[in-house]
């Protein structure tokens, strides 16, 4: 089995410290101008819902300014010896205030609501799409640990905060700034005292100041987590073979550890918050009862405004719990969506990628050049040119500060593939078979030289473009949840049954008609499973379909039995004649049957030609060949 090459060391380097990982190879976190630029990117799409939150809002405050004014009046009107029928009257009038503040902030609520599902549904839509345009070298690098908490845990932070959070904390501010209005309009003074509400402005400055940093390195943290548990998890008996149980453990409790320190410090910020804000608004209270009742003693005020006065502030109290109670969550959400806002950046800062049709082999590539700001030319033919290609990984020893030069895995390879031919690649495990094919697929770019395709840069080809030019399979294979004919049509959405049932037939997947639907067997979980050698028949199903000129098979077949794996490889030379066909195999009856040869050592392509010139020659390839026949390297 190829695999991309690690770098030198213990064994149990290859299960890297993935909290170092993330720290190094982290999807980008948009800045705060990012994030505010896309927040309100998303209102002006709804702006009509949003126009219409802000008036709901407005006049449901305006309308709950009409009862502790109205008391005040009853307040002075009883005492200045007033009618009962008045009373009467302005309690009236209170009640229907009351009502209409309830309606529409009834209203507003559930129009804020839907605005928030509907900006929700475009955060996840955008989610989607960024993810599934991302290089799969970008996804690599991050792992897959980011990818998911940012698709899970921070929409659903984002989600909760657009629907909840933030037209509650709008209501909520719009309520508090016309109560403060209204206290200064009764009184200037005793509107000074009720403004000292805004003392507490400097606890929440403080607050702002720290909380983004924090939450955002409580996401990395986090992430970093889902990464490593993946990992171990997935690698399980790679672990227990290699007896890596404790060093796992102790990266483990590593991640674990940042995880609670992260979190402790915006515990921190919060314990500081809460209590200030809290005293915030009960001293101005007490502030205008004592101010008010001095100035009313000597005349200056009614005892009905100092009355008001003190009830608007005290009705203060429930917008700002409100506000205290969903800003921490605000400011949680809002490192959230900077790091989903993030993925953007991502998408738009790397260079496309080959498409995601497939799964492609797991490994840390050396991260891509900045695609050109044009769109390059379609390609002129289907010849592929490798010219002076070198490539490296990313450098560094695992356990420490990555820091060190890359490494060349590629030195200098020239090769030629011409159209409609069949070239198989053979080496050594960790001659760099695997690195070639990911570069002659587009999904990484050289360090120096090119890879060309009529002409043109594969990695700098649109995925749409590169998908009819190049398609990589692996032996790496995924079932995704649905029905056979849904798993098919991923790589022809038009296809119809007919076409389905033919690039079955063509990798020999005659097992699908004996399924218990047929083409609407539902696949994956609480549905029918398949075994490898299946999984990967219906993956290369998928390829057929897909119908690229140039196909690269990176030991495609290595799960099937030899037998299948012949008559696969049989059936797809059939089905895909005349188009060019890249094999990278262990299996050397696939080279026997190409075209030609290419011999990687050491990451320097040694021999080319035809199976029967190689084995004449008498040199690696031979020496290859006869090894695999049990005969001895001398033949």
């Amino acid at each position: 089995m190829t695999k991309s090459p690690t770098p030198p060391g213990r064994a149990e380097d290859a299960l890297p410290d993935l909290a170092a990982r993330q720290d190094r190879a982290a999807l980008p976190v948009a800045d705060p101008a990012t994030t505010r630029r896309a927040a309100l990117r998303l209102i002006r799409r709804d702006g009509r819902a949003f126009a219409l939150l802000l008036a709901l809002n407005g006049l449901a405050a305006g309308a709950g300014l009409a009862g502790p004014w109205l008391l005040g009046r009853i307040v002075d009107t009883v005492r200045e010896g007033g009618g009962v029928r008045t009373v009467d009257r302005l309690a009236l009038v209170i009640l229907v205030c009351a009502v209409a503040q309830l309606l529409l902030a009834r209203y507003a609520r559930s129009v804020g609501y839907r605005f928030g599902e509907r900006t929700v549904a475009r955060v996840r839509e955008e989610y989607v799409e960024r993810a599934l345009a991302l290089p799969a070298a970008t996804v690599e690098r991050a792992g897959t640990g980011d990818l998911t908490t940012r698709g899970t845990s921070d929409v659903a932070a984002v989600a909760e905060a657009v629907r909840d959070a933030a037209p509650e904390v709008f209501i909520a501010t719009v309520q508090a700034l016309f109560l403060l209005g209204a206290v200064v309009v009764l009184d200037p003074l005793l509107g000074a005292c009720g403004l000292g509400v805004l003392c507490g402005l400097v606890a929440v400055r403080w607050y702002l100041r720290r909380a983004r940093a924090a939450y955002l390195a409580e996401g990395a943290a986090t992430s970093a987590l889902a990464e490593l548990l993946a990992a171990t998890a997935a690698g399980a008996r790679t672990v227990e073979a290699l007896g890596l149980e404790e060093r796992r453990t102790a990266a483990g409790e590593r991640a674990v550890e940042r995880c609670r320190r992260t979190r402790t410090r915006t515990l921190f910020l919060r314990s500081v918050l809460l209590p200030a804000v809290d005293a915030s608004y009960v001293l101005p209270v007490a502030g205008v009862l004592l101010a008010g009742g001095a100035l009313q003693g000597h005349g200056g005020i009614s005892l009905g405004v100092v009355v008001s006065a003190a009830l608007y502030l005290r009705q203060l109290s429930e917008p700002l719990e409100t506000i205290l109670f969903r800003v921490e969550q605000l400011q949680s959400s809002g490192a959230a969506f900077a790091r989903v806002e993030g993925l953007g950046g991502a998408s738009r800062s790397t260079a496309p990628a080959t498409t995601a049709l497939l799964p492609r082999p797991s490994g840390e590539p050396s991260p891509r050049p900045s695609p050109a700001p044009v769109a390059p030319a379609a390609p002129a033919d289907d010849r592929i040119d490798v010219t002076a290609v070198r490539y490296a990984y990313a450098g560094g020893d695992d356990d420490g500060p990555h820091t060190a030069a890359p490494r060349d895995v590629l030195h200098g390879v020239d090769l030629t593939v011409r159209p409609g031919e069949r070239l198989a690649v053979v080496g050594p495990s960790g001659a760099g078979k695997s690195t070639l094919g990911r570069l002659l697929a587009g999904i990484d770019a050289p360090r120096s030289g090119s890879v060309t395709v009529g002409g043109v840069p594969i990695a700098a080809l649109e995925p749409e473009v590169l998908r009819r030019q190049v398609v990589l399979v692996t032996q790496e294979h995924h079932v995704f949840l649905g029905t056979v004919r849904d798993n098919l049509r991923i790589a022809a959405p038009g296809a119809d049954d007919t076409a389905l049932r033919a690039a079955l037939a063509a990798v020999g997947a005659d097992w699908a008609e004996e399924l218990p639907a047929g083409l609407d067997t539902e696949l994956g979980a609480g549905g029918h499973r398949l075994d490898g050698a299946r999984s990967q028949q219906l993956a290369l199903a998928r390829v057929v379909l897909a119908d690229p000129h140039t196909l690269i098979l990176d030991e495609a077949t290595a799960l099937l039995d030899p037998r299948t794996a012949r008559h696969t490889e049989r059936a797809l030379a059939a089905v895909l004649k005349g188009r060019t066909v890249i094999a990278i195999a262990h299996r050397l009856h696939t080279a026997h049957d190409a075209d030609r040869v290419a011999v990687m050592e050491a990451g320097r392509l040694t021999e080319l030609g035809t199976h029967d010139e190689l084995v004449a020659a008498n040199g690696a390839y031979a020496a290859l060949w006869h090894s695999w026949h049990g005969r001895g390297a001398s033949g």
